[in-house]
């Protein structure tokens, strides 16, 4: 089939560049370039190299080594991250699971704008901490894993791939030990054509020079001589950025904002080690005998010195007098041969960017509304700016819809321009389009099909398409779409046909949301395709101690306006609601109704776990997702789609006390929680840590991470220890080890470490089955343990002062017993108690033992 001259020129884009629209496409201010970045892209396009770091999570990657190879070497540089980091903890909010994932793959995308990589990603959910390889292996789909890693350097055809751990125990996580596993593997996989040869339809095998393990000072003994390692000196400074290696690097890392992992600069020598695992052997260089010049494609010699010469011809003050010379190159690139194909798209591509730049374009397509629905109205403003002195002229305009999978669903806007852009004269041009009735909503693909516990369910999508307009006329291109992308592609791309110098030009571009913040100034985000009504469930998990009615709230919000119909609840057997339905009525787009359902638990409820859901009617049609909004201001704005499903728990629960008084750290919805089984919780700031305040509370908690997150509680302990010792009940949520703002965090010594029970079914062994923690006002079981979610606990304390008690005890297969869970000790006439169980996961989720073992460490003493 033939396509439209956009269709064609977008696709041709994606097949081989879909990781650039990390960077202007995808909600980014437009990105501006220096006559030095100029100057350093020019060089670049006479250097044939590519590298692929491996890695497990994000943060693991080598912000200062992939600094220096993309923008030192110049060298086209990937990450691939196996997992997007969903099964960690959030230093900056209360985001966990695949929120959590998607914050750090937009924190990944962060990190590569600056540092100049590319991002990639496996199918490999990040199920949280693993101890073994092998226990990784057992929730991985290994197979897809492998699959998902050789797919990759199939298509970015990589010199050489480098790990970042080594395949043993001193990766210190079964994840880290598991990537460098696949990656060994994979580096035969690849270029073996028995291997996956389902792939072999879209690309060729591909055979990487050699693979290293990138080591360092957390690799290596004290004093282990160094010199069988190959080594580079990735700390220097490149005058065209005006910044080391180093400094880049620190830029890129302190994105990973999540993870409380803002570093600082580096300026001089910085060597990195490298230990070869397969291939060739390396004397002097990582890339020993690899060709990076345009000798390594057949005819490029010509092209080498073309380029050469536009690099000399290079003027600083004027970079649009190379846009002649870059054309010459672009009509050379495409008379190459076949062989060639790889390194002409990739230099195609940087050639029309560099064009882009010297000209001081911009071309921006802005929706004049954050969101839209399927079939809906929306109006957009075209904007195309000329900044040379190079005539330009806009000639077509073309906005279609491109779903998540590539798959064309709407031609919705062509228009012939015909306009010449005069030198610093913008051209305007408002218009009105509508959102195809077939369009998906945009929920992150990964998100988008249930996957399990340890894969994400990911579509192979196959686009098939010729190009026309490809000098290779004829050839049946075909690529997978999605697999291995960071990101859904945008929704809308706007097309842009130039003609500059006598020559062609297509640029698409992202239709995107624009605003002005008062403090932040200007702001973009992706325009977001919206359902036409979501339905959200307030609150997390709905606990019912006894068979009273509970206020269940339903908040509809509206896509679109004028969106009229009725919400249900789905209950399980046994549960009743006193409506069967509410109607709504929704008049403008973006407003918001709350309806009431009062639910309670008939004579035949089950004790436990079980879910509720709510669906809204509209126009015969069912909607049962939600609209969920992560606003930070390091990444841009994402709005998931999460079904509109609750847990809902009945249980056996007394309680004691009344009063909560709640210490955020790095956030949780432990206070919600609290207040689902009965009690008025408080949320205290650092000021009210005083002991007149605080006596009025039966407990006073604190939150996750406090004392790495609160730097006034260095200051504010004695009052929290006085606090207790006149009677009151402190309880103090795990804390990392590393960071706390006062070296002790309990009335006498504890030493956190990073011990853990990752399983989360470990069996429990009661220590001390008189404690109270174990038996008021709840008797705490064996029961209580199960259907946790992800792991037990974390954080727990390697060593403590006999006043403290301990009351259970767990360990992950083949590891000594771990009784730190808990620690208890009475101070003056109070209570303190440390915990590292995960109740900050089980809480939300609606884990009925973990409501009865937090009952009692905030009754205790009552």
């Amino acid at each position: 089939m033939r396509l439209t001259r956009f269709r064609a020129a977008l696709l041709a884009f994606l097949i081989t560049n879909y990781s650039l629209l990390i960077g202007d496409a995808h909600a980014q201010a437009p990105k501006t370039y220096s006559a030095s970045e100029i100057l350093l892209g020019l060089k670049k396009l006479n250097v044939l190299g590519s590298v692929l770091y491996v890695a497990a999570h994000p943060d693991d990657e080598n912000t200062r080594l992939i600094a220096y190879l993309a923008n030192g070497r110049l060298l086209e540089t990937g990450y691939l991250s196996c997992t997007r980091g969903d099964g960690g903890q959030n230093l900056i909010g209360p985001e966990l699971r695949e929120q959590l994932g998607v914050i750090r793959t937009q924190e990944l995308l962060a990190a590569r704008r600056i540092d100049g990589g590319r991002q990639f990603f496996t199918r490999a959910n990040d199920f949280g901490f693993s101890k073994t390889a092998e226990e990784t292996f057992t929730i991985w789909d290994k197979e897809q894993v492998l699959a998902d890693m050789v797919w990759v350097i199939r298509q970015r055809r990589p010199d050489v791939l480098i790990t970042r751990f080594p395949p043993d125990a001193r990766a210190g996580h079964g994840h880290h030990t598991a990537s460098a596993m696949l990656a060994a593997e994979a580096f035969d996989a690849a270029g073996d054509p028995k291997r996956f040869p389902e792939q072999l339809k879209y690309v060729q095998p591909w055979q990487p020079k050699r693979l290293f393990w990138n080591t360092g000072s957390f690799f290596v003994k004290a004093g282990e001589n160094m010199d069988g390692y190959l080594n580079l000196d990735a700390g220097g400074y490149n005058p065209l950025l005006g910044q080391s290696y180093g400094e880049i690097a620190a830029r890129s890392r302190s994105q990973h904002k999540s993870q409380g992992f803002g570093s600082s600069a580096t300026r001089g020598e910085a060597l990195e080690y490298f230990q070869l695992v397969k291939g060739e052997k390396a004397t002097t260089d990582l890339f020993d005998g690899v060709d990076m010049s345009w000798n390594r494609v057949p005819g490029g010699v010509a092209v080498g010195k073309l380029v050469d010469e536009v690099i000399r011809k290079y003027d600083a003050g004027n970079p649009s007098a190379s846009v002649a010379g870059l054309l010459k190159v672009r009509e050379m690139l495409e008379k190459l041969p076949k062989e060639a194909a790889f390194w002409d798209s990739e230099k195609q591509e940087g050639i029309n960017e560099l064009i882009y730049a010297c000209l001081g374009l911009n071309l921006a397509a802005v929706a004049q509304e954050p969101t839209a629905t399927p079939d809906g109205k929306l109006d957009i403003a075209i904007e195309a700016l000329n900044r040379s002195s190079v005539p330009v002229k806009l000639k077509w305009l073309e906005v279609p819809a491109i779903d998540y999978n590539f798959q064309t669903v709407g031609n919705m806007a062509k228009q012939n321009i015909d306009v010449q852009l005069e030198s610093s004269k913008p051209f305007l041009k408002k218009a009105s389009i509508t959102i195809p009735a077939k369009q998906s909503v945009s929920q992150p693909y990964w998100l988008r099909q249930t996957g399990t516990i340890g894969m994400y369910k990911v579509p192979e999508v196959v686009e098939n398409f010729s190009w026309p307009e490809h000098p290779h006329k004829g050839e049946r291109i075909e690529r997978w779409t999605v697999l291995g992308s960071p990101e859904n592609l945008p929704i809308n791309q706007v097309l842009f046909t130039i003609e500059a110098a006598g020559a062609t030009l297509y640029y698409t571009k992202p239709l995107q949301y624009k605003s002005t913040d008062p403090v932040e100034g200007e702001k973009y985000r992706p325009l977001t395709v919206v359902p036409p009504v979501a339905v959200n469930i307030g609150g997390h998990a709905y606990v019912f101690a006894d068979n009273l009615p509970k206020t269940i709230p339903v908040t509809l919000r509206a896509g679109k306006a004028g969106v009229k119909g009725s919400v249900a609840l789905t209950l399980p057997a046994g549960w009743k609601a006193e409506l069967a339905s509410i109607p709504f009525d929704l008049a403008n787009k973006d407003a918001e109704q709350t309806v009431q359902f009062r639910v309670q638990p008939g004579p035949g409820a089950a004790e436990g776990k079980t879910e509720l859901r709510a669906v809204a009617t509209v126009d015969g049609q069912a909607y049962s997702r939600g609209y969920q909004v992560i606003a930070y201001n390091h990444i841009p704005t994402q709005i998931l789609f999460p079904e509109a499903v609750a847990p809902l728990v009945k249980l056996d629960l007394k309680r004691k006390g009344q009063e909560i008084g709640y210490l955020m750290g790095a956030g949780d919805d432990v206070p919600d929680a609290l207040r689902q089984i009965g009690y008025n919780v408080t949320l205290l700031k650092p000021e009210d840590i005083s002991p007149d305040y605080l006596r009025r509370f039966d407990a006073v908690v604190l939150g996750i991470r406090a004392y790495n997150t609160i730097g006034q509680l260095k200051g504010l302990q004695p009052n929290l220890l006085k606090y207790v010792e006149n009677g009151g009940n402190v309880v103090v949520q795990y804390v990392v080890s590393r960071g706390t703002v006062l070296p002790e965090i309990g009335p006498y010594p504890m030493k956190l470490s990073n011990d853990r029970v990752t399983v989360e079914n470990a069996a429990i062994t009661f220590l001390n089955p008189k404690q109270p923690l174990l038996n008021t006002p709840n008797k705490i079981t064996s029961q209580d343990f199960e259907g946790w979610q992800q792991e037990q606990g974390l954080y727990y304390p390697s060593s403590w002062d006999p006043k403290y008690q301990t009351v259970i005890s767990s360990h992950d297969p083949g590891e000594p017993a771990k009784e730190s869970a808990i620690l208890v000790a009475d101070y003056g006439k109070g209570h303190y108690i440390y915990t590292g169980l995960s109740l900050f996961r089980e809480l939300p989720a609606g884990v009925p033992g973990a409501y009865r073992l937090l009952t009692n460490m905030v009754s205790l003493g009552k």
